[in-house]
């Protein structure tokens, strides 16, 4: 057996500076089923299993009879963070089926590719006037940090009109997210709840009432309203319908931003890309695909084994966490060919940066149309864009991407003799 050098991945200070990719080549070839001790910052102070590769990834999501997203053997409540969460059962993406899938068909049919489709006009308007607030003097290059003014726009204002959130409440929104979210992933968790927190649950409470009271064609109203087949109560509780929104929210705002960041930092890393799909867009489809599985923003997804199992050659017992690292899936060099290379026109791309089985990512069309929209706004507009200082990366394990990286550009639209 190899001797493995395999930092704590259970601490967010690991993740600092990004995904830890070294000690997952090491994990794929020598431990792709692999117990993690407790560290002093192990959440709940017990270990885990790391699941590595592209094919044993696959088999835990395809066994959610086996491996659960609630709870598993004697644990009380699970959940799909390392550290266990009493909201598992009550949250969508922490909920097993059947009521999951029940739950789930209440707001799928908002995100099919139609329904997305109709809102498409929009999107790239909007995406225009996000650039137009960034854009520098006629003559001049512009400046901005892609992050926060860019990236992040998109799919918060996008999620605010889906769910019927007044667009000028979405920074406020998402600096609150973004502290609850790290706090989510803390290595102790706080005996508190942070101001975000309470904050964006009071909000939260607000919105619903107002929608419960007067019910209107956002996605919000109709999981308020709706009515689950074979279900007592027909209709969601008040705790459930909160942690929709903030599910919801958190989900459409924050991941789909660092797959934009991080796809374009890549196109600026790579320029013959960056050039090749500015002169062929037909190359988006594929080239979508693998900004996301290049970015993978869900790094991890937790299950609790229902059983006593083996899994590769491990046995694992009732109760016991499995860890899958889906960005470790999106680097297995036995599914795709030179894994570390990021290639615009990549197929087949199997990747797992919406996950896959019963969970599959709800919004993945909306994820796809925002990313498309945006990097043909920018491709359109932009050139000669460049990094000028150092990017930050996000505090956690579990949602990992860029924080902000400040870039400087050019505009065509602010051109001298530029026509709109």
């Amino acid at each position: 057996m190899a001797t493995l050098d395999i930092p704590d991945l259970s601490s967010y200070q690991t993740f600092v500076h990004g995904f830890p990719q070294d000690a997952f080549i090491q994990l794929r070839e020598h431990a792709p089923v692999w117990w993690h001790e407790p560290t002093e910052r192990t959440p709940d102070g017990e270990g885990f299993w790391c699941v590595s590769t592209h094919e044993l990834v696959l088999e835990v999501f395809r066994n959610p009879k086996v491996y659960s997203s609630h709870t598993g053997g004697n644990r009380p409540f699970g959940g799909t963070t390392i550290n266990d969460m009493e909201m598992s059962g009550k949250l969508l993406n922490m909920m097993d089926d059947p009521r999951h899938q029940r739950i789930r068909q209440l707001v799928s049919k908002g995100f099919t590719p139609k329904m997305i489709g109709r809102i498409r006009d929009d999107l790239v308007n909007r995406a225009h006037h996000i650039l137009d607030s960034v854009a520098p003097e006629p003559g001049n290059r512009g400046a901005c940090d892609l992050v926060i003014d860019v990236a992040a726009e998109l799919p918060l204002q996008a999620i605010c009109m889906l769910l019927g959130v007044p667009n000028d409440d979405r920074r406020m929104l998402c600096e609150w997210v973004d502290i609850t979210s790290e706090t989510f992933t803390m290595e102790e968790m706080p005996d508190a709840p942070s101001d975000a927190s309470i904050n964006m649950f009071l909000y939260g409470q607000r919105l619903i009432q107002e929608r419960t009271d007067n019910p209107g064609d956002d996605l919000l109203s109709v999981v308020i309203h709706g009515e689950l087949p074979d279900q007592v109560p027909p209709r969601l509780d008040s705790d459930e319908v909160a942690m929709f929104w903030a599910l919801l929210f958190t989900a459409g705002s924050e991941t789909t931003r660092k797959a934009i960041a991080g796809g374009l930092w890549e196109l600026v890393k790579s320029p013959d890309q960056m050039a090749r799909l500015s002169a062929d867009r037909s190359l988006m489809g594929t080239a979508i695909e693998e900004i996301v599985r290049w970015t993978t923003p869900s790094v991890y997804k937790r299950r609790t084994a229902t059983v006593d199992t083996t899994l590769g050659d491990q046995a694992i017992g009732a109760g016991e966490k499995v860890v899958v690292w889906e960005m470790s899936a999106n680097r297995d060099g036995a599914v795709f060919d030179d894994p570390f290379e990021f290639r615009i026109d990549r197929s087949p791309n199997n990747h797992m940066g919406f996950g896959h089985g019963p969970h599959f990512c709800l919004g993945a069309n909306l994820a796809r149309l925002e990313i498309d929209v945006m990097l043909n706004a920018i491709l359109d507009r932009w050139f000669d864009i460049e990094i000028v200082g150092d990017a930050t990366w996000t505090r956690t394990n579990r949602l990992s991407g860029l924080k902000t990286l400040p870039i400087e550009f050019s505009d065509r639209a602010e051109q001298p003799g530029a026509t709109g």
